[in-house]
């Protein structure tokens, strides 16, 4: 485990700064790029920023499982299933506001209002989170994980599932309508 007692507080702070803007910034990038490609690849960014960001919070395990699991295998397992289903940058994205991207956007809009007050209302408590050790380790975390957060652990890797299997499926759609050469219901 890496001790953080000799690093000073200002260069912690700095590099938390610039690991959060940096994710801030693959973020934004990631959401509004055309390319689905591009789009991962600043994902990823995205993921990195955000195991420095653990470090610096001392949860060295919950940022090596960030690099491994998420910028490893599941940037890669998203990858793998854009280029199964052949996205096409030119077909995807409409200029006009129909139904579903206003609905998406006053939801967006709900979602980033629900943590901006969540950040705020709970800054106070979060020395004690601290305080009752939450400290980031392996045992902590797969006793909460296992315990009391198991079932949203289970529903994450169902809808990871579902939408593994959706695109195959459409993958597999698209593979018989080429093939037939006429359109299929």
């Amino acid at each position: 485990m890496i001790d953080m007692a000799f690093v000073s507080p200002v260069f912690q702070w700095v590099v938390f700064v610039c690991a959060a803007v940096l994710a801030l910034l693959g973020a934004i990038m990631m959401v509004t790029r055309r390319n689905p490609i591009h789009s991962a690849l600043w994902l990823i960014v995205a993921f990195f920023s955000l195991a420095v960001i653990y470090l610096t919070l001392n949860a060295q395990f919950i940022a090596v499982a960030q690099v491994i699991v998420y910028a490893g295998a599941i940037m890669m397992l998203i990858i793998f299933v854009i280029m199964l289903i052949h996205l096409e940058t030119g077909s995807v994205y409409r200029t006009r506001l129909s139904g579903p991207k206003a609905v998406g956007a006053v939801i967006t809009i709900v979602l980033f209002l629900e943590i901006a007050a969540a950040v705020f209302t709970l800054r106070s408590g979060m020395g004690s989170a601290v305080a009752a050790g939450a400290s980031g380790t392996a045992a902590d975390l797969g006793a909460a994980l296992y315990g009391k957060y198991l079932f949203p652990f289970e529903i994450a890797s169902v809808l990871l599932l579902v939408g593994i299997v959706g695109a195959v499926i459409l993958a597999r759609r698209e593979k018989e309508r080429r093939v037939d050469g006429r359109p299929r219901p």
